[in-house]
């Protein structure tokens, strides 16, 4: 097939095609060259600005951490000059003025323990005449024990003036009771009601009487006792025994001047360990594998000499109390340095014809 030119001439249509081929054949590899020139030198551009932002933010983030540092170290500077200096227990001590209240507080209780040994005892009678009584004898009693008070009285136990030409010759009597649980009862109002009559009776306001109590009884006795009066003894009596009080004050009048006597009628034997017996002790395993008691006084009658009895006043706090009396204060006899003084005069139910009490 021909095509006619524009001279007039034809042109055959498969030359014409076949020109048109090669012509795009020759332009194809010029654009490929071209769009790969110009992908190669748009990537190192990329990959540089990106490097570029790269160290910009490295480099701001040690500034700032430089930055940081500088006002850490600036304001360590400061505050150490204001951080409180480290006391030692003395200097904080010192600073609140302790140790002076502390050596005050020594001096005083030295002070205290002189006057005590000196005989400057509250409400003290014979203090300042400077002689010392010869002994107080406490008769403990309670509050059913009203009848027996009365036996006493009219028995070996001297009232009225009797009681006072006693008194003069340096031996004080005293039934010595409690007070009631329920404080001001009826118990307690008969009590004060019979000591304005008799004038007889030493009131332990701060002991509960009862008998799960007696043991702790011995405490206030002695420092109620101490406190009151100055004495060279103190004599605990039980109230079911008789005393002869003649026999007695001969006893004690040999013993004048004697410290650190603890006398009566000594003895020792088993400790009770099964409850719901007579005597049981709950803490029986204190005493032992022996489950045997200490040398001690019996309770019914015994004696301490006045720096025995000033002990408990002092340490009554802190002394320790079993079941029963007499092993309670045996018990604090074992922790100081008395003469233990064994005498069947003192053993209320001996044979012996010169014994100072039997049972009443």
């Amino acid at each position: 097939m021909d095509i006619s030119s524009g001279g007039g001439g034809r042109v055959p249509i498969r030359e014409t095609l076949a020109s048109a081929l090669r012509k795009e054949r020759r332009s194809k590899p010029h654009s490929k060259s071209s769009s790969s020139g110009s992908s190669s030198s748009t990537v190192p551009l990329i990959m540089g600005f990106l490097s570029c932002l790269a160290w910009l933010y490295v480099a701001g983030r040690l500034w700032q951490d430089s930055q940081n540092r500088i006002l850490l170290t600036s304001l360590l500077e400061k505050n150490l000059n204001n951080v409180p200096k480290v006391l030692t227990t003395d200097e904080k001590l010192r600073s609140l003025g302790c140790n002076d209240i502390g050596r005050r507080i020594v001096e005083a209780e030295m002070d205290l323990t002189l006057a005590k040994s000196q005989g400057y005892l509250r409400g003290n009678a014979s203090a300042s005449s400077g002689k010392k009584l010869l002994a107080v004898i406490g008769v403990y009693t309670g509050f059913g024990s009203h009848l027996k008070r009365n036996v006493f009285r009219g028995s070996w136990m001297p009232t009225g003036d009797a009681l006072k030409k006693l008194e003069e010759r340096g031996v004080i009597i005293r039934f010595v009771i409690g007070r009631s649980a329920n404080r001001g009862d009826s118990l307690d109002r008969n009590i004060d009601e019979e000591n304005r009559r008799t004038k007889d009776f030493l009131i332990l306001e701060s002991h509960e009487e009862a008998a799960e109590e007696i043991p702790r009884k011995a405490k206030f006795f002695f420092s109620a006792a101490v406190e009151i009066w100055d004495a060279e003894f103190y004599v605990k009596v039980d109230d079911n025994i008789n005393l002869q009080i003649d026999a007695l004050i001969e006893i004690l009048e040999s013993r004048r001047g004697s410290q650190g006597l603890y006398m009566g009628c000594m003895k020792s034997g088993s400790v009770i360990t099964e409850e719901g017996k007579q005597w049981y002790e709950p803490e029986w395993w204190k005493f032992g594998d022996s489950k045997t008691y200490f040398r001690h006084a019996s309770g019914s009658l015994f004696i301490l000499s006045n720096n025995l009895a000033r002990y408990i006043n002092i340490n009554s706090a802190s002394l320790a109390t079993f079941a029963h009396d007499d092993t309670t204060v045996g018990s604090w006899m074992m922790g100081v340095d008395a003469t233990h003084v064994d005498d069947d005069r003192l053993c209320c139910g001996s044979s012996r014809q010169e014994k100072v009490c039997s049972g009443a």
